[in-house]
């Protein structure tokens, strides 16, 4: 007996020290195949040291203990020599070490027989924790300040609106007016007073899922219209109804009835049309009416009053806008956005499901008489000699890059601009037809009298990152020109003469990394904004992160396995590739606010990669990967992950974010998402911020609660305002916030009843200013879906 007691410490020591060990028996592991892989040594070194500081502890040698305060602290010194003043990135190479030291120190209390043994232990733990504080408040601290210059002048650089429209006392268009600033004149609700805000008013629009099958598709996404006395907006399953904007009171509802088979990824409407016939009477019915399209494609016109069908709106008061696709499985084509009316016809694309088929149905842009719904053109890339419907016996082609978001029109030059998407099978080039190669993730200006393109901007050749434009172009002046600001997913923005498409700001050749399945399709150079761009750095092994050094080691190891060039890195079917920035953007359909009387442009954009590898035939029918409409069974789920690619060697699997499967911690390290403001005139950042709070993030999916600022993934634009308030939600802490333009901070904030992906808007009613969201959640971002509409007021 006394000689096993002389052998081992006591049962805690025993405990902690086996513990400790099997930690750094697992970092030993990983740490060697890690530095085989050419990684960082630390974790095999440390996890070695581990292993002897765990047996010694077991063994009731109090050196085991005082081993692993060394490894503590010289994992300190480590991390501050790897990412220096940033809290964050610290996060998984402090924490965990020092967790498991305050367990240690109370082990190495039971080994020693001095009276004050637990005295000093706990002095030790507390020590342990100061110094822990300090270190991250150094590391806070020390970290350099967000970008701060000085705000234009209001009132300096005003520029006229193309459309016509007026905001301010209304909120007409989805993006304000069909120019997509996302701007409101009105000043009532100010950086002084904007603390003040309260809920005015809320309604349930009963709109939520039906069944547990379609749980995971719900995405509200809407920005209601305010025209005159009425509150327009739809659901997700695109019920339409009219409110009283003081009140919330509901005046009307209209349900299409759209089927549970008809929801794509996302069953999202972002918005209606509200279209005042010229020349009718204003008592007649119909003579204002609110559109919208459906997820099962169809037009709905109804009386704006009322809301009845307009019988003279195509049959009844709809339009199939399927009619010349041919086959089209359930959920494979929805109208999700809003189409844009330019001199009266009525612009739409339609979202094609990606990923399903190369030979998924035709991405055709219409043009429909706003009043008779009659179609007036159709633009087919692959047959631009018709005008119309495609001859008997024919269809539209098969497999063209679509418009699944919201276009912008100039009513004076009769032009409107489409941000096209990827050719159907997104990573996949090699049976890509000229017309697409020349057409995708393009911004296309059609004639919106003929419907035939006057000229096209390309971000991207060859495609096969997801990288289609999702975002509205946004209509400025820009030093006496009328031009666009366009953003991307890539994160470059672009100014572009609307006349003619011609950057009027640098545009370079960056030269990119080939490779991958289709090393001959890979262009040597791809465009890229010199004016400004919201890219970060390419990724390092050092940006990776977790929870513990456990699962930080393991996106190391991730990182050196996969292929990483940097920016545009092409996929590949024997191992993963990183792209980054991943298809979320940059920039994705929440586009840009710009405030035109300071010439200020703010955007809220993602900072994420996505891990990707291209899965070849067998083994994805292995997989039982096919198009939905065969056997991909429930629906829902993120874009890219088993995504089958029909009809091409090659499906496809997305880890959107690169998230861990055990702890849904993502592998790079925050912010996942920021604001910036950026003086037009310049292209120079003004401010730049992380942008979202870790309250609803944390491992296992439990939520931390903490009011930290993170930087989180974020859906959904901004509004701002001539006060010079930025209001914005978007983030996925389920918070809804007022930002000061000149700075950057948030000046007003509120928790709301959902996840807030849709864009805020603002009016005037009685005399008083109100900020409206549809806070409906998302299951791709995966906050809490809800079937609220929020309306805020000063008391």
């Amino acid at each position: 007996m006394g000689g096993a007691r002389s052998r081992w410490g006591s049962w805690l020591s025993i405990l902690i020290g086996a513990i400790v060990a099997l930690i750094g028996l697992v970092l030993a592991i990983g740490g060697l195949w890690l530095a085989i892989l050419g990684g960082s040594l630390y974790y095999l070194l440390a996890g070695a040291a581990m292993i002897g500081a765990g047996v010694l502890l077991a063994r009731g040698r109090m050196t085991g203990g005082w081993l692993y305060l060394a490894i503590v602290v010289l994992s300190l010194v480590w991390a501050w020599w790897e990412v220096g003043a940033n809290a964050w990135a610290q996060v998984p190479r402090v924490i965990a070490p020092v967790v498991l030291l305050l367990a240690v120190i109370a082990a190495m209390a039971t080994l020693t027989r001095r009276p004050d043994r637990w005295r000093l232990a706990l002095i030790g733990g507390v020590a342990a924790l100061v110094l822990t504080t300090a270190d991250f408040w150094l590391a806070a601290a020390g970290a350099p300040d967000p970008v701060l210059a000085a705000l234009p002048v209001a009132g300096t650089r005003g520029m006229a609106d193309p459309s016509g429209e007026q905001v301010g006392a209304d909120w007409p268009v989805y993006g304000g007016t069909t120019s997509a600033r996302r701007y409101s004149p009105l000043t009532q609700i100010n950086v002084e007073n904007v603390g003040k805000l309260k809920r005015a008013w809320t309604i349930h629009t009963g709109d939520l899922p039906s069944s547990p099958q379609i749980r995971g598709t719900y995405g509200a996404e809407n920005t209601p219209l305010k025209v005159g006395d009425s509150l327009y907006l739809c659901t997700p399953k695109n019920i339409m109804i009219a409110l009283d904007p003081a009140t919330g009171k509901e005046r009307w509802r209209y349900d299409p009835k759209v089927p549970d088979t008809a929801i794509p990824y996302t069953a999202a409407c972002r918005g209606v049309v509200y279209y005042a016939v010229p020349g009718m009477a204003a008592d007649q019915p119909c003579a204002t009416r609110v559109i919208e399209g459906t997820l099962d494609a169809r037009l709905i016109a109804v009386d704006a009053r009322s809301g009845r069908l307009c019988a003279d709106f195509g049959t009844n008061g709809q339009v199939d806008a399927k009619i010349g696709m041919g086959k089209v499985p359930d959920g494979f084509v929805s109208i999700n956005s809003p189409p844009t009316v330019v001199r009266g016809i009525l612009v739409t694309g339609h979202q094609v499901l990606d990923g399903q088929d190369r030979w998924a149905p035709s991405g055709v842009i219409q043009g429909f008489d706003a009043r008779t719904g009659q179609l007036r053109w159709a633009w087919d890339m692959m047959h631009p000699e018709w005008n119309g419907a495609p001859p008997q016996g024919q269809e539209w082609a098969r497999g063209t890059p679509n418009m699944w978001t919201m276009a912008s029109g100039d009513e004076q030059l009769g032009l409107v601009y489409l941000p096209m998407g990827n050719a159907a099978a997104d990573y996949y080039s090699s049976l890509r037809r000229p017309q697409e190669n020349a057409f995708a993730t393009s911004l296309v200006a059609l004639d919106v009298t003929t419907g035939k393109p006057r000229w096209r901007f390309q971000a991207v050749r060859k495609d096969v990152w997801d990288y289609d434009f999702g975002a509205q172009a946004t209509l400025v002046d820009y030093k006496g020109a009328p031009a666009l600001v366009l953003p991307s997913k890539q994160g470059d923005i672009y100014v572009l003469d609307r006349r003619t498409g011609r950057p009027l700001t640098p545009v370079g050749e960056m030269r990119v990394p080939g490779g991958g399945v289709e090393p001959e399709q890979r262009a040597p150079t791809q465009p890229v904004s010199l004016w400004h761009s919201l890219r970060k750095p390419d990724l390092t092994e050092r940006d990776m992160w977790g929870m513990s050094p456990i699962d930080q080691m393991i996106c190391r190891i991730q990182f050196r396995r996969a292929s990483y060039k940097g920016f545009f890195t092409p996929p590949e079917s024997d191992r993963h590739s990183i792209e980054y920035p991943g298809y979320n953007g940059g920039t994705d359909w929440g586009g840009i606010a710009v405030d035109p009387a300071r010439g200020v442009i703010v955007a809220n954009y993602n900072d994420m990669p996505n891990y990707v590898r291209l899965v070849p035939r067998a083994e994805a029918d292995k997989k039982g990967w096919a198009p939905r409409d065969q056997a991909r069974g429930a629906i829902g789920g993120a874009e890219g992950a088993g995504d089958p690619q029909a009809n091409t060697p090659y499906a496809i699997d997305v880890n959107a974010g690169w998230r861990l499967p055990f702890t849904g911690m993502l592998c790079k390290q925050p912010p996942y998402g920021g604001i910036r403001a950026i003086d037009m005139a310049t292209g120079k950042t003004i401010w730049d911020r992380a942008f979202g709070e870790a309250r609803t993030n944390g491992p296992f999916g439990i939520p931390s609660m903490l009011p930290i600022t993170i930087g989180t993934p974020n859906n959904g634009g901004a509004v701002v305002t001539a006060s010079g308030l930025v209001f914005v939600a978007a983030a996925t802490d389920n918070l809804i916030r007022a930002i000061d333009l000149r700075t950057g901070r948030t000046v007003w904030k509120d928790v709301l009843p959902g996840g807030g992906q849709a864009t805020p808007m603002t009016y005037e009613m009685n005399g008083k200013q109100y900020l409206v969201l549809y806070a409906g959640g998302h299951h791709f971002m995966e906050t809490p879906v809800s079937d609220e509409v929020v309306a805020y007021a000063l008391p």
